[in-house]
Formats: C-alpha cells, sequence, structure tokens
C-alpha cells in the first residue's frame, strides 16, 4: 500500500501567537485517534517555530546556512503526517480533514504527495 506524505504549512504571522486552543488540541487528538485506529497514520509531529530552525543551501560548490526566521517565506512547515493510504484520494480526504479541525484563525494549507518508493 502507498505511502503519503502530507507537508502541513502555515503562515507564522497569522497564526496565534498562543499557539493551538486547547480545544483544537482535543478536535486533532480525537482525529488523530481516529486516523490511527483506521491503520492509516504511521507517524505525525508538530514542528518549532522556524525562529529555532536553520536552512542549509548548496549551490556553485558552495554551502550557507541560514538561521531562522526565514522572513522571505510567507508560509513555513510547520508539521507533517506520515500516511499509509489505498490511493491518493484517500490520502486527500484524511488531509481534509485535518485542516478542518483548525479553526478560522487558522491559515493551514497542506501539501500531499506519495512517497517514491524503490
Amino acid at each position: 500500500m502507498p505511502r503519503y506524505l502530507s507537508l502541513v504549512k502555515i503562515d507564522e504571522s497569522t497564526a496565534p501567537a498562543e499557539g493551538p486552543s486547547p480545544e483544537l488540541m482535543q478536535r486533532m487528538g480525537e482525529l488523530m485517534e481516529e486516523i490511527t485506529k483506521a491503520g492509516v497514520m504511521l507517524d505525525t509531529a508538530g514542528l518549532t517555530p522556524s525562529a529555532q530552525g536553520s536552512r542549509v543551501h548548496w549551490e556553485g560548490g558552495s554551502i550557507s546556512v541560514t538561521d531562522g526566521p526565514f522572513t522571505e517565506s510567507k508560509e513555513v512547515i510547520g508539521g507533517y503526517a506520515l500516511m499509509q493510504c489505498k490511493d491518493m484520494a484517500e490520502a486527500l480526504e484524511w488531509t481534509k480533514r485535518f485542516v478542518k479541525v483548525h479553526g478560522e484563525e487558522w491559515t493551514v494549507t497542506c501539501e500531499v504527495r506519495e512517497i517514491a518508493e524503490g
């Protein structure tokens, strides 16, 4: 069965400063329990803010490291989900449910891609 990676992109400039509310965390926990019981979720996690991250860039034989926050980016990767689904349609259905868990104060985009095997 194919595996899919959902990259959760958020706009840090518009996300609530206090982070996810207790209500959001409860709704998220319920969805994670359901998707895990369905045998779909392989791994998931949120990431620390981009201010605590670094980017490593390779170009023209030179390497550079840039510490966050990354002001040139509107959206940053805020988390991920690794799922095993029968097809892309199923992966998209679970991902749609994930983004709906967030309240209207959040702007969330998920990029869903199949993992190339072998």
